[in-house]
């Protein structure tokens, strides 16, 4: 096992490295001056040229991105002009957000979506398969950020049964139910897609295991119904499921950009666009990079789980 995670560790460095590239070459193509959308009404050519070479913009494109690696390499991320403060700071504070938000829907559609799937594939073709069919389908096609934006209409507007938007009260806030009652609705839009397409592959996962042999033999012995489905069946289907839940986990925290937006949540989500809107690079190429290999290291974990569970993977 311990060579199998080190083998996984080693083959995540050149997608790592291949991210940085990317995120890179995107900020440096972006139009327009950064000096320019720092300085604001000071863009003189002097101040211009000044804060070019202060932060490195006057050297080769290649020159910069090595630069840029190997500061990162030693734990430098840079700072950011917008705020005036190192980025990694800013990240890891924004981070705790997040995840809080993105853990959260993460858990309920792992939850939801795999309950789904099991009662549909235990009841095919019966209402509650046919229910869950149409719930999941209406949930896949709802866009979160519609989603968001009728759950603050419905909810926080008109019933004013939750906050509209934010992480905890201006005043006196800040406790765990007032964090968990602003959580609610950003992590429920933020779920919804997710828990349908965990459901839907949770049923096929499960149709495909019901029909082995071993099911039969099972049901044959007077195994009861609930434990042939919850205990046996449902094991051998997780196999198939966890990798689903890897990729949902990296939608679910892609997601948070814009859900982070509709909701006003402090996380890095709302941190990076708002980076993006002045220009701030140093801020999106850390940002990014930290988020991206936060997502690589948990498909490492959903991969060492896949091979727990089935030992063949790792040959």
């Amino acid at each position: 096992m311990t060579g199998y995670i080190l083998k996984r560790l080693l083959s995540a460095i050149p997608v790592l490295f291949g991210i940085t590239v990317i995120v890179f070459l995107i900020m440096a193509m972006i139009p327009g001056d950064p000096a320019l959308a720092i300085l604001g009404a000071y863009a003189t050519p002097e101040n211009v040229e000044k804060i070019n070479r202060d932060l490195g913009l006057d050297a080769p494109l290649v020159a910069r991105y090595f630069i840029w690696l190997g500061n990162m390499l030693t734990g430098d991320f840079g700072t950011s002009f917008s705020l005036n403060r190192p980025v990694i700071d800013e990240v890891l504070d924004r981070f705790g957000a997040t995840l809080l938000l993105a853990g959260t829907s993460f858990i309920l559609c792992a939850i939801l979506g795999i309950a789904a799937g099991v009662v549909s594939a235990a009841r095919q073709y019966g209402w509650a398969d046919k229910g869950i069919t149409f719930a999941v389908l209406l949930g896949i096609s709802i866009p979160s950020f519609f989603l968001g934006m009728m759950m603050i209409l419905i909810f926080a507007v008109e019933l004013r049964w939750f906050p509209v938007s934010g992480m905890r009260m201006a005043y006196g806030g800040g406790g765990f139910a007032d964090v968990a009652n602003h959580l609610v609705m950003p992590a429920i839009a933020l779920a919804v897609v997710a828990t349908g397409v965990v459901a839907r592959l949770s049923r096929s996962a499960m149709l495909e295991v019901l029909r082995q042999d071993f099911i039969r033999t099972a049901r044959a012995k007077g195994v009861g119904e609930g434990r042939v489905i919850w205990g046996h069946a449902l094991r051998a289907a997780m196999v198939s499921i966890i990798p689903v839940l890897g990729i949902q986990a990296g939608f679910v925290l892609s997601g948070a950009v814009y859900i982070e937006m509709v909701f006003q949540w402090p996380g890095v989500g709302r941190m990076l666009v708002d980076a993006i809107l002045k220009r701030d690079i140093l801020l999106v190429q850390g940002g990014v990079v930290f988020v991206a290999a936060c997502y690589v290291l948990f498909n490492i974990a959903v991969d060492v789980a896949q091979s727990l569970l089935d030992p063949r993977i790792k040959t």
